[in-house]
Parts: C-alpha cells; structure tokens; sequence
C-alpha cells in the first residue's frame, strides 16, 4: 500500500501495536474493520473491533489483513543466496537481428530458459516465472513457463527454438531444441492469427481517431503472417525474413501506404486460411512428450 493512498472504509485491519485509551484498547495483532477513514494520513483511522469497541489507529499503526497474513512467505533472502542467471539453459538472440530486419539502431534482443535447482523449485516461496534484465535486452522464462507457452504456440516462445542465433545451449537445452516440433500444431493458425485480427482491428481505430498507427508494429504483424503460413505448410518456424526483406522494411520506414499494407495482410489471411485447411500438422501438440521433457529436467536438478 503506497503511503499517501487512503484506506477505504469496509477494509479489514490488523493492529502492529498494543493499544489502550479511553476510546478502546486492543493488543497488537487485534482485527478490525475501518469505519471511518480520514482526509489524508495525517489523521488517525476509526476502526471497529469484533465485539463493537472502537478505536483510533494511525496509518503506521496497523497492516491490511491479506498483507498481514502472507508477511513472511515473500521470503527476498531466500533467493539471495542464488543468481538465477546461473542457472540459464538456453540462450538466443531473438527481434530484428534474427529476423534479418535490423538496422543500425537495432537493439540486440536475447530471450531464453532457466531451470532453477530443485531446491528453489521445492520450496515454500517458489520461483519467478521469468527473470529480466531490461537494460540489457534479456528475458528468460522458467523452464515450466516456457513449455506451457509453447504448448499454446506462443509466437515469442517458438521463435526463441528456432532462432538462427543460438548463444548458449546446454546438452538438456539441445535435446529440447531436438524435439521442438512436438509443440507446432494447428494451434499456431488460431493463435497468429487471431493477434494478428486483434492488432490490425487496433491499427484501424488509431488511424481514425489519432491519424497515424504505428508503422514497426504493422511490419511485424505481416512477418508474423508470413511465418504462421510457413508454420503449418512446412512444419517450421521460419525466423529469418531477409527474403522479404525490402518488403518488410518498406513498411517500417512507411514507404507503403495503409490500402497497400492492409491489401497484403488480407491476401496473407486467405494464404493462411487455405494452409491451415491443407496442414499436415496434428490438432494438438505432443502434450506427453513435452510433459516427459519436463519430468526428466526437473530430476536433473535434483
């Protein structure tokens, strides 16, 4: 709770302090409900015990009951003892390089997995499900975290096991890579596409209400079509589009006008469409094998 935010009234409270004037008293840890909330915090809280005494408690003088109750279970030093970027398995570079869309101002995007030591995963205050290093352009999902994001052909997470720019790669991390099509389906046509509807929806609305869309965003909505397309004829995940280069790029820079975008985006969902109606890729990906991926990581941890 930031500290210049008032508490409603209605809000359960627990008392940090014994108390013990002429409106009330109450040991701390007494519960209690605010029934009259002051201006600012500057002023003391109104607050109702259980069997109808009141009394008057300052800001500092009280927690909130759901904050009171998990105290402990943040548990910031348990994790102190461990930097999880040790425990990286899998490194890629992943955006414009990969793409073979960069320029000179392209940041270098790296994504990945961690597997946590059965010790953290074990434990009563668990594991992030991905760690961040934002100045540095890095984000490496939980090994769990990453498999079920694949699992729903999450285009960020299947493009990171076919990226063409592999960093770090532990032998576990190469057998997954061995076995990544266990995750394309035909889940990619819905997940893509329906992103790629949603977005474009979006783009039409910011160029009637704002005049302008965002011209990066609509390049990497088409990359993402052609790739979805590619998906399920070829069973892959193309990253590199220096094919299309020129093309893309064009669109970047707003060498192309929003009829001419928005004419190849509508082709792209036709070519989707018969692909998907074509694709050799089965209905769902290979749940037991990844899960058997999963159990086998986890024991080699242990």
């Amino acid at each position: 709770m930031q500290p210049h935010l008032i508490v409603p009234v209605g809000t359960q409270v627990v008392s940090r302090v014994d108390v013990n004037t002429e409106t009330g008293s109450c040991l701390a840890g007494a519960v209690g409900k605010i029934v009259k909330a002051p201006t600012d915090n500057s002023h003391a809280y109104e607050i109702e015990l259980p069997d109808g005494r009141c009394l008057h408690l300052q800001r500092h003088q009280f927690s909130l009951r759901k904050h009171h109750q998990t105290q402990g279970l943040n548990a910031p030093d348990f994790l102190a003892d461990y930097n999880l970027q040790d425990y990286v398995i899998y490194r890629c570079v992943v955006g414009s390089r990969a793409y073979g869309l960069d320029d000179p101002s392209s940041d270098c995007d790296r994504r990945g997995i961690y597997l946590p030591p059965a010790r953290l995963h074990w434990s009563l205050y668990g594991i992030p499900e991905q760690i961040e290093d934002k100045p540095a352009q890095e984000c490496y999902w939980e090994l769990q975290k990453f498999i079920l994001l694949a699992l729903k052909a999450n285009p960020n997470v299947l493009e990171c096991l076919y990226s063409p720019l592999i960093e770090t790669a532990t032998p576990l991390a190469q057998t997954l890579l061995d076995q990544r099509t266990m995750f394309l389906s035909r889940l990619v046509y819905q997940t893509y596409n329906g992103y790629a509807l949603s977005q474009f929806k979006k783009m039409e609305q910011d160029l009637r209400s704002k005049g302008h869309i965002r011209w990066k965003h609509a390049m990497h909505l088409i990359r993402l079509l052609l790739s979805g397309i590619t998906v399920l004829k070829e069973g892959f995940v193309p990253v590199d589009m220096s094919d299309y280069r020129e093309r893309l790029l064009g669109i970047k820079y707003e060498d192309w006008t929003w009829p001419q975008v928005d004419q190849w985006r509508l082709q792209l969902h036709r070519e989707f469409e018969q692909a998907f109606a074509q694709t050799q890729l089965p209905e769902r990906p290979n749940y037991e094998q990844a899960n058997a991926f999963l159990i086998e990581a986890r024991q080699s941890m242990v």
